[in-house]
């Protein structure tokens, strides 16, 4: 069976990413170091299937084939040493599949979606002064249908989860109690589509990629933007959702695909923070290369909000994984099935080209 290894790390103003795929032994892999000369900073288990960094990049979470969770830390995350692991944990028979950090303000917590489609929430606690330990604190299973992807925002009031799941519905649970991480509500539950009379039956979904705006002001409501990757049109296209406080709803207040491309699959969506831009950015990937989205910040009278594609870029060749961008929004990392990490950026006449291609080895 192959197994496949994702990292990714900030440092300084790029990410790395690392992902090592079509080997025929589930691999170890090994987190480097770049900041003038390459050293090892992590050896993760044969048989790590997914990785996750905190919000500050000191801490380290990895899950396994054989459904365990493993977090590593370093002793002196100033100098960027080497990071050992501190727990390990078994989070369910199923192979992990994706792991999120929960934002830094509630904790050291961590969500994993796994392989048999369910989601649990497990945070870091010292009971009765022992040692600290991981406990669960939420699990979520559905018959019906699996998770596919999960992240968290934060809002005014409360901290709100966004769950994908297979059917093409997203499901947003609130915490009700800030200290008490087992105590979530479903707050909203609908698809990924413009309107009712669009509503699907089942589809057939291969995956979902949800990103929140990662900015947002107190005077604003919080948004996300949610695509899949399924056999029907009218779920893939990226939609910006929007929460609606005065009716207490969930609003699509924009579309980020042309028309001859709405039925496409995406296979990741990542919003750009926001430093002192009169827009947002957001970039889509399908197979068609991925593209880079201005959204304005002022309604039209029917509430939506004006969308132009600034640039198409191509590269990888084949599906995109995963993207990711720097803290100021303006160095977007992708990486692909081509193996390669892509790192882009647009020039001062706002035209985006191609910075630098990376190729990680394997140790």
């Amino acid at each position: 069976m192959t197994h496949e290894l994702k990292t990714a790390r900030r440092i300084g103003p790029i990410i790395q990413f690392l992902r090592f795929g079509n080997l025929s032994e589930p691999p170890t892999g090994v987190i480097q170091c770049a900041r003038r000369r390459e050293r090892d900073m992590a050896t993760l288990d044969s048989g790590t299937t997914c990785s996750s960094w905190n919000y500050s990049g000191h801490r380290l979470a990895a899950g396994s084939v054989d459904g365990t969770l493993s977090v590593y830390d370093s002793p002196v995350p100033s100098s960027y040493s080497s990071f050992t692991r501190s727990s390990k944990v078994r989070v369910s028979e199923s192979s992990l599949v994706k792991i999120v950090w929960l934002p830094s303000e509630y904790g050291d917590a961590v969500a994993c979606i796994c392989e048999d489609g369910s989601l649990s929430i497990w945070e870091e606690v010292s009971e009765d002064t022992h040692a600290l330990e991981w406990k669960l604190c939420k699990s979520l299973m559905s018959k019906s249908s699996q998770v596919l992807d999960v992240q968290f925002g934060v809002s005014r009031k409360s901290l709100k989860m966004v769950a994908a799941y297979s059917d093409g519905y997203l499901r947003v649970f609130e915490l009700l109690n800030p200290l008490e991480l087992k105590n979530w509500q479903l707050q909203a539950e609908f698809q990924n589509v413009i309107d009712s009379l669009s509503a699907l039956g089942k589809p057939s979904t291969l995956s979902a990629s949800v990103s929140w705006n990662p900015m947002r002001s107190g005077e604003q409501e919080p948004s996300f933007v949610l695509a899949f990757n399924s056999d029907s049109p009218h779920l893939n296209s990226s939609k910006i959702w929007e929460f609606d406080e005065a009716h207490n709803r969930w609003l699509a207040v924009a579309e980020l695909a042309s028309p001859e491309d709405k039925g496409d699959p995406v296979y990741a969506v990542s919003w750009a923070p926001n430093i002192g831009r009169p827009y947002e950015v957001v970039a889509v990937a399908t197979h068609k290369g991925i593209g880079i989205w201005q959204v304005g910040l002022a309604p039209d009278l029917d509430g939506r909000l004006p969308v132009k594609k600034a640039a198409s870029l191509s590269g990888h060749q084949g599906e995109v994984w995963e993207m990711e961008w720097d803290m100021s929004g303006m160095t977007l990392a992708t990486t692909g099935s081509d193996g390669m990490v892509r790192l882009w950026q647009s020039n001062l006449n706002g035209e985006w080209h191609e910075q630098a291609m990376l190729e990680p080895v394997p140790s």
